[in-house]
């Protein structure tokens, strides 16, 4: 895996881990939190023209599987692909599964130019899409994911089968209170431990019980710089372009957007669009209610193919 250089950390427009000491633990957080999930059958860096993406590979289960439709995953903001943990055995059981590192963003992915627009988001993806010899995906998007999977649904489409969006960025402008739950859930991890559980039920933050969470995301914020575009919403406009077949999951206690405003917007805008809310849950629907999300994900993919 190519590693970020002196030259990569000087340069204040791109992505940066502040040493290799922080780097190194972080990494190893990372790897706890990977092995509560399926084993990666393979890891993978391809060059794009913003730098190298990481990859990870699983899947599928049945060799039969290998002829259908990947599926790949696009993780939120200030995190990695390890967030995925509860759902690469589900959907890798039926389909090839791709997860990638997003570069700007802590992981694996080493940023060497900066991606300050959307197009320059959509351009990456396209490219490290092309380079894995992906011509038709799945492309499944939480949060910051889910605006970037969005965002390739309205300028790069061509190489998308279905475009799945988990309580994502990109609908509406995110609201003071989606970063005050942010700074609170963050000032949580250093609660008590006797705490933590009740904050986390207030919350609706697992991270906070999850010690193998709470650690990757304390160590990602003391170990990197995020660089990347702002998840500037799409206009009704903008939506209305969108010909990938869609589906809209939200939390129905989201706080990054409003889920009975959108679930009747976006159908209204994207034709064919499929959109549902999850009880119980806020901004993680695919951790909160892993198996019930899965399933979801897997029967909307079959409907498409």
């Amino acid at each position: 895996m190519p590693e970020t250089t002196t030259r990569d950390r000087a340069r204040p427009d791109v992505g940066r881990y502040v040493d290799d000491e922080l780097r190194d633990r972080y990494f190893a957080a990372c790897d706890a939190v990977y092995a509560m999930g399926a084993r990666a059958a393979e890891e993978t860096d391809v060059e794009t023209g913003f730098g190298t993406t990481h990859v990870y590979r699983y899947g599928p289960a049945d060799p039969a599987g290998e002829s259908r439709t990947p599926v790949v995953l696009v993780h939120g903001a200030g995190s990695c692909s390890a967030m995925w943990y509860p759902n690469t055995a589900a959907l890798g059981a039926e389909r090839p599964v791709y997860a990638i590192d997003t570069p700007g963003d802590p992981g694996r992915s080493v940023q060497r130019e900066p991606l300050r627009q959307p197009e320059h988001a959509a351009q990456w993806l396209d490219e490290t899409l092309a380079e894995l010899g992906l011509d038709r995906v799945h492309l499944v998007g939480s949060s910051y994911g889910g605006w970037l999977a969005l965002n390739q649904a309205h300028r790069r489409p061509e190489r998308l089968a279905s475009v799945t969006l988990l309580d994502p960025g990109g609908l509406e402008k995110v609201g003071l209170r989606f970063f005050a739950w942010i700074f609170v859930s963050l000032f949580a991890t250093s609660a008590p431990k006797a705490l933590r559980p009740r904050l986390a039920r207030w919350l609706e933050q697992p991270v906070l019980i999850v010690p193998e969470l709470r650690s990757m995301i304390r160590l990602a914020v003391r170990a990197y710089r995020i660089r990347r575009p702002a998840p500037l919403p799409l206009s009704g406009a903008e939506l209305s372009t969108v010909r990938t077949p869609l589906y809209l999951v939200l939390g129905r206690r989201s706080l990054i957007l409003h889920p009975q405003r959108q679930v009747e917007r976006v159908p209204r805008l994207v034709p064919g669009a499929r959109a549902e809310i999850v009880s119980n849950t806020g901004h993680g629907p695919q951790i909160d209610h892993a198996d019930e999300v899965n399933r979801r994900m897997l029967d909307f993919m079959n409907t498409v193919g």
